[in-house]
């Protein structure tokens, strides 16, 4: 009777384990604002981001929004777990601009403009919306301020 209570407990215990692998990642939202909490107010209008429709109708595989360290796509599938942009790109908004006096904005390396967490952003999906109307022959996939964020009437 115990060594039946035993294996049936060790039956058990490898179930919930190999459960808790196939389960492990991240439950990914089909759709989601692009909002951080990080920024103390946000600017623009948040834009709404679409796994699938990037994925399925526009072919784009994880790993062209996510990257390593050193830029490199990396292979994820969905559920896989991600780290937030910000983890990385730990400035909330964007580089500094030209303050008044100045003739110019200070000068940044790209490796610089990408601590800041809304230019990476912004280099990301306009780099690949680029690409994507170059390949395409085509002008739907946004790359201008108000494409993205529209202005909402008051």
């Amino acid at each position: 009777m115990k060594k039946q209570l035993v294996i049936s407990l060790l039956v058990a215990c490898a179930l919930v384990f190999t459960g808790s692998v196939i389960y492990a990642g991240t439950k990914v939202a089909d759709e989601f604002e692009m909002k951080s909490p990080e920024y103390k107010k946000h600017k623009k209008v948040i834009v709404k981001f679409t796994h699938k429709k990037h994925h399925d109708e526009y072919g784009a595989a994880c790993g062209e929004c996510h990257h390593d360290d050193k830029g490199k796509p990396l292979d994820l599938k969905m559920g896989d777990d991600v780290q937030r942009c910000i983890e990385c790109h730990k400035t909330p908004g964007e580089k500094p601009k030209k303050k008044k006096g100045e003739k110019k904005a200070p000068k940044l390396t790209k490796a610089q403009k990408l601590e800041y967490h809304a230019e990476a952003l912004h280099m990301n999906c306009k780099d690949c919306h680029k690409k994507f109307n170059k390949k395409n022959k085509t002008k739907a996939a946004p790359t201008t301020c108000t494409k993205c964020h529209p202005k909402t009437k008051k």
